[in-house]
């Protein structure tokens, strides 16, 4: 199993100043200027931020990069109007929408031509139960009937052979 941190032991960078507790029992001078410069490191700068290229180069092989094209386009162009969580939203609720879109007709399709009649072995086989006859029922105790070869011929007796 490969570490998440590269073979180096994990440790916190905050310290046991991290807790406030902590920082009530009494800090040394060292202690203060080591939390006030950490405290300063968490602002970020006005640019934060940066975008990279580099770094999508690296991320994404050029497979992934091609088909993210179109959508990459579209984020960066309502990007500027419209800021980035909604961009993203945007860009995330159309490529969902196209592989719900292309889920529902691959299964549409499937169902469609891939039904199991008794020509193949594989496809989805539909049987219905026989109906509910009871006694208060009109026309009891007649109900409809399947002849000896109706059963399991999967619609061969409808066949034009």
């Amino acid at each position: 199993m490969e570490s998440q941190t590269g073979g180096v032991k994990p440790m916190p960078i905050a310290g046991r100043l991290v807790r406030e507790r902590e920082r009530l029992l009494g800090m040394t001078d060292e202690e203060r200027a080591w939390r006030a410069q950490w405290l300063k490191d968490q602002h970020l700068a006005p640019d934060e931020p940066v975008y990279n290229p580099e770094y999508y180069k690296q991320r994404y092989n050029p497979i992934r990069r091609f088909y993210r094209a179109p959508l990459d386009k579209l984020e960066n162009a309502l990007l500027p109007k419209y800021g980035p969580d909604v961009a993203y939203f945007c860009r995330h609720l159309i490529s969902k929408t196209f592989f719900g879109v292309l889920f529902v007709y691959s299964a549409v399709y499937y169902f469609k031509y891939n039904q199991g009649n008794w020509t193949t072995k594989s496809g989805w086989r539909l049987s219905k139960s026989r109906p509910v006859v009871l006694p208060d029922f009109p026309g009891y105790p007649n109900y409809p009937t399947k002849s000896d070869r109706q059963y399991a011929s999967h619609g061969f007796e409808n066949s034009p052979i």
